[in-house]
């Protein structure tokens, strides 16, 4: 008798393991197909640029864009319907949001500032201390933090699977109207792969060379010294370096400790660190853009630094020496200082200035469909 009331019990904690199990693999994935079907879409790369990044599993298509786009800009991701991706980046700030810290769901601040988002195709990893591989897996992780959307990947599949808009936008990117996380992620994925910024003065004066020179000459002398020792940036941001990118670019150019924190302040955010675990990576955090410096202020992941005169005047006088601190900062002068004077100064503002792409800041294919 025992042994059989042991067999049932044994046999029933089998059944909801295995029922179990298979709940599991339906919320993370689906046995549908996930690869997006459909309007094939043809990134236009910028002259200049290497080859965008786009997987194999997740080709871009109309379609699947427009359901990205629609996602993008949902409020019904965030556990109580007042947010969305867009909340934290707006077109205007470059996809930032000018706040320090970004602030999600009841007013919580998150750990860190609002990256921007453009040319993401050309990039390999995602976030300021880069734990997301791919845009795909980056997309679902705001939806469940819990200083962003705070919500559950079930909790979002249920609410889209309810509408008939979506259940019209996921058949047309997908073959079918079944929601499912990874089909979240691929959509918002590939909106966000299409954002491109490329048409500022500097583009046109130094990338294509369609304009002769730069309307503002303070501009072209700022270009020279940003490019040269004197000012010191093209290391991490020079247009040569990184593929007209001015940003992080290729294997060995992805993150730095670029002074901004104390070595106490590195305590508190290790950056890159939290990921690897290599002490050498500690308060690493992914070369940002200097393309539409201009509108994507405040900068740095902790938002410290609040405009360009600030930014210039850090990088002049301001940096924390420490035994962490990227080499090509901390070789400067032995004490990562410089003596710019007012004019050099004016001249890099300009030449930050001349990096703003005015036609992106308000291209109607990025902002919100609704």
């Amino acid at each position: 008798m025992i042994n059989k009331r042991l067999f049932t019990v044994l046999g029933i904690l089998v059944l909801v393991l295995a029922f179990s199990q298979c709940r599991k693999d339906r919320v993370v994935d689906s046995d549908l197909p996930s690869t997006p079907i459909g309007t094939p879409y043809t990134l236009e790369i910028p002259t200049g640029f290497p080859a965008p990044y786009i997987p194999a599993g997740n080709p871009l298509t109309v379609e699947a864009i427009k359901l990205g786009r629609h996602l993008f800009f949902e409020k019904r991701l965030s556990a109580d319907n007042s947010m969305s991706c867009s909340s934290c980046h707006l077109q205007l700030a470059a996809f930032t949001d000018g706040k320090i810290l970004s602030e999600g769901i009841r007013g919580l601040e998150t750990r860190r500032h609002a990256m921007t988002i453009f040319n993401l195709a050309w990039q390999e990893h995602f976030f300021w201390d880069g734990r997301a591989m791919s845009l795909e897996e980056q997309a679902l992780m705001p939806i469940q933090d819990e200083f962003e959307l705070d919500n559950e990947l079930d909790t979002v599949v249920a609410r889209l699977s309810k509408d008939p808009l979506y259940q019209k936008l996921f058949t047309d990117a997908f073959g079918d109207q079944t929601v499912t996380p990874v089909r979240i992620g691929k959509a918002i994925a590939q909106f966000e792969r299409i954002i491109v910024s490329a048409n500022s003065e500097f583009d046109s004066v130094i990338r294509l060379k369609t304009k002769l020179e730069f309307k503002d000459l303070s501009a072209r002398r700022g270009y020279d010294m940003f490019s040269s020792e004197t000012g010191d940036c093209f290391h991490c941001h020079g247009d040569l370096e990184t593929a007209y990118q001015l940003s992080a670019f290729g294997k060995d150019l992805q993150f730095s400790n670029n002074g901004v924190l104390s070595s106490v302040q590195q305590l508190n955010d290790r950056g890159r660190e939290e990921v690897t675990g290599d002490t050498n990576h500690r308060s690493q955090f992914k070369i940002p853009s200097v393309r539409n410096a201009e509108f994507s202020l405040p900068f740095m992941h902790n938002g410290s630094i609040p405009d360009l005169d600030s930014l210039i005047k850090f990088y002049e006088k301001g940096l924390h020496i420490t035994p962490k601190t990227d080499p090509n900062i901390a070789k400067i002068n032995g004490l990562g200082r410089k003596n710019w004077s007012i004019a050099q100064k004016a001249d890099l503002k300009a030449f930050m200035k001349s990096l703003t792409d005015y036609s992106f800041l308000t291209d109607t294919n990025y902002s919100s469909p609704f």
